[in-house]
């Protein structure tokens, strides 16, 4: 490309991408011969151009020259760019400065494989004392290598072809040692087995496909396509199934596939011999839900037919406990604190001042008081359960014991994906509470259940008109409308003083009546009015305002509907950086991508990491950032500080981590920040329905602030065309009970 300029380096992402695609992205360059560009290198820069089918696994070369832009600063505007075909220098480059081989850069794997020739892996192997003849290579470094390629002396050249498919080291080693010698016989037969292998994702077997040639028809890909698609449908849409016109459509949407009404039915029933998915009539479930769903019904069953307990002094106790606490349980409340405490199954519902919390405080002291039970036995036979970070937290404040998410409480193993309490190691917990249930998806309700001994005693509390859980299914309702479960409703109020409004607005989302006094303000309401253009203005300044009348980053919480937009969570957090904690000399700062991460930032946790005690939806602030040249890794560290739980992130973590100065009403679920300050406007249309309204109000404890458009709010509260999930669970449940019950 003569007269222009290039850099080589890698694709990470799109900023953005127009229907013609033009793309705005960000690049990693490893070589340039612009002198610009030069000060890039190993860093990332803006690009521009016209691009197809980029991806983050390929090398690609950028065509163009560096240009200043008046507003972005530096950028390369690419007008041409090509695809580096990997040679097996790179892949050995890839294998020496991978994990296996500590200490080892791409630089020295580079100077390695420049200075012992073609095949560097086995000259070692052959004459270690080779590596003397490398520049900057330790006696130590050296030996290291010569040790590690020993252990690996009949896998390394396996290795290195894995390399060459695109995969990275751990995946190659991952896949090395279920396979073995065999590895490569394997993946000539169908590399598409080692979707399997829940790390690697489906986009780079299917790459590594079409680098082995084979096409796009072949039916081993159509299999694999198939169930990899309905795995991404039934998880992105919360569906317990599929009908067919939803899987054939999406072969033919997402992946140009095109199946007859014979091809579909072999497709399934391929898939069904191999234990992925079930066949119900027209509903295609994938197999670990259809049987996750026949073994929950079944246990509730059990439970619910069990004998229930007698207790002849319950009231007596009870009215001890009000003096106790100086406190008055109306009917319901008693009602419930003396079923939970008898049955061994229990529902109980209510929403946002009705005292769910207040009752489990009571069940858990009068379920010690019946059974006589010491602190040492009501923590091993207690358990207090939530499935986020933060409501098991608010569940141990109130009942000032021990509480515990879900998954720590069943000892969840990132490396391997299992649960250490299961059926064969099951729980010593005789009663057990969790809330928030509306959260719960099937799978972890399984889960649960299987860890549990079958005379557990277990109470449900949850409001089911908030949002429906991330994951498959919506248990709580179902539950609940099966009418074959005792259910408890609390209705009366409690958090409401005279000028306050925000449990009354809560009940009028629910039921979809919304009053005009939506519109006054209140001791602990205020709607401020704006159009769409003024929103992000409006709310810098309250937030500035909230900053500098002292409150602390865990006392309020901006939430927003959308990721995308002008009004969108993406760029409401850069905005809200700037007032509520800009730069300082005084602040360390790490840029990943085109993010800044800054000292004194608030962050939100992206995924469960039980091993360090935080969880999905998890806030906190970022503590210190250690640079690469004070840290012990040599490597650039953030520290994030979740109340208390200090929790280090290298480089290589942070997309577990994102701005939480806005976060969206979704992962706000299951908390409760005493000021909550909404978004809303028209542009939010998709996303503005009754129950994710409902979810965000609910959040509020002491104070809730709408900033946005009136007729956007009003219109969400009517509109109750949320997604529809597809579920039977609700009959399974019902059929079981009406069988077993026989």
């Amino acid at each position: 490309m003569r007269g222009l300029s290039y850099i080589k380096g890698n694709f990470r992402r799109s900023i953005f991408t127009s229907n013609q695609g033009y793309v705005i992205g960000l690049f990693k360059v490893i070589e340039t011969d612009s002198e610009e560009m030069r000060d890039y290198i190993n860093k990332i820069v803006t690009f521009t151009g016209y691009f197809y089918d980029l991806n983050d696994e390929d090398t690609y070369v950028l065509y163009g020259e560096a240009v200043n832009h008046p507003r972005y600063g530096l950028q390369f505007q690419a007008e041409s760019f090509e695809k580096v075909k990997p040679t097996e220098k790179d892949a050995v480059v890839q294998f020496l400065s991978s994990d296996l081989f500590p200490g080892i850069g791409e630089k020295l794997a580079e100077a390695i494989c420049d200075t012992l020739g073609d095949d560097p892996l086995n000259e070692i192997l052959a004459n270690p004392e080779c590596l003397n003849l490398v520049p900057k290579l330790t006696k130590k470094k050296a030996d290291k290598i010569v040790t590690v390629l020993k252990k690996y002396d009949e896998s390394h050249e396996i290795m290195v072809r894995l390399a060459e498919l695109g995969f990275n080291a751990k995946e190659s080693l991952e896949i090395y040692n279920s396979y073995g010698t065999m590895t490569m016989q394997m993946i000539d037969e169908n590399v598409y087995d080692l979707r399997f292998f829940k790390d690697i994702p489906f986009s780079k077997i299917d790459k590594a496909a079409k680098k082995l040639n084979i096409k796009n028809d072949d039916y081993r890909r159509v299999l694999a396509l198939t169930a990899y698609l309905m795995n991404r449908l039934i998880y992105q849409n919360g569906d317990s199934y599929l009908d067919k016109e939803t899987i054939v459509n999406g072969l033919r949407n997402s992946f140009g596939i095109l199946v007859t009404e014979d091809e579909f039915k072999k497709i399934m029933d391929d898939l069904s011999l191999r234990d992925e998915v079930v066949v119900c009539g027209d509903d295609y479930y994938l197999k670990e839900i259809y049987e996750a769903e026949d073994y929950i019904a079944e246990r509730l069953y059990i439970m619910a037919a069990s004998l229930n307990s007698y207790y002849d002094n319950l009231d007596d106790l009870i009215k001890q406990m009000e003096e106790l606490y100086n406190t008055k349980y109306n009917e319901e409340q008693v009602l419930a604190i003396e079923k939970a405490i008898s049955s061994n199954l229990l529902i109980i519902t209510g929403g946002p001042g009705t005292g769910k919390t207040t009752i489990i405080k009571a069940i858990t002291e009068l379920y010690q008081k019946v059974n006589k039970y010491s602190e040492e036995e009501m923590e091993r036979y207690l358990a207090l359960l939530a499935p986020t970070g933060r409501a098991s937290r608010r569940m141990s404040e109130t009942t000032g014991r021990g509480a515990s998410t879900i998954h720590r409480f069943l000892k969840w193993n990132k490396d391997t994906g299992e649960f250490m309490i299961n059926e064969d190691n099951k729980s010593a917990a005789r009663m057990v509470i969790i809330d928030e249930v509306s959260m719960i998806d099937i799978n972890l309700f399984n889960s649960l259940l299987k860890g549990l001994k079958s005379n557990v005693k277990m109470v449900l509390v949850g409001d089911y008109n908030q949002l429906p859980s991330v994951g498959p299914g919506r248990l709580l309702r179902d539950l609940i409308e099966s009418q074959k479960i005792e259910t408890i409703y609390l209705n009366k109020l409690y958090r409401q003083s005279e000028n306050s409004y925000i449990t009354t607005l809560a009940s009028e989302i629910r039921d979809g009546n919304l009053s005009d006094n939506y519109l006054n303000t209140y001791s602990d309401y205020t709607f401020l009015k704006c159009s769409s253009q003024y929103i992000k203005k409006n709310l810098k300044n309250l937030c500035m305002q909230i900053k500098e009348k002292g409150y602390e980053y865990k006392d309020y919480q901006v939430l927003a509907p959308m990721y995308k937009g002008e009004n969108g969570i993406d760029l409401l957090n850069k905005e809200l950086q700037e007032v509520l904690n800009p730069p300082s000399e005084f602040k360390r700062e790490y840029k990943y991508g085109d993010v800044i991460f800054r000292e004194g930032d608030k962050v939100l946790q992206l995924i469960n990491m039980p091993d360090e005690n935080v969880y999905n939806g998890d806030i906190g602030v970022i503590k210190y950032i250690k640079q690469g040249n004070t840290s012990k890794s040599g490597r650039t560290e953030i520290y994030a500080d979740f109340e208390g739980n200090v929790v280090k992130y290298a480089a290589k973590d942070l997309n577990n981590i994102k701005h939480g100065f806005i976060i969206s009403i979704h992962k706000s679920q299951g908390s409760e920040f005493p000021i909550v300050v909404m978004t809303v406007c028209r542009s939010y249309y998709r996303m503005l329905y009754k129950k994710l309204v409902y979810t965000a109000v609910t959040r509020a404890k002491k104070k809730l602030i709408i900033i946005g458009e009136p007729e956007a709010f009003a219109m969400s509260v009517h509109n109750n065309h949320e997604y529809v999930r597809n579920s039977k669970f609700l009959e399974k449940l019902v059929n079981k009970f009406e069988i077993l019950g026989k």
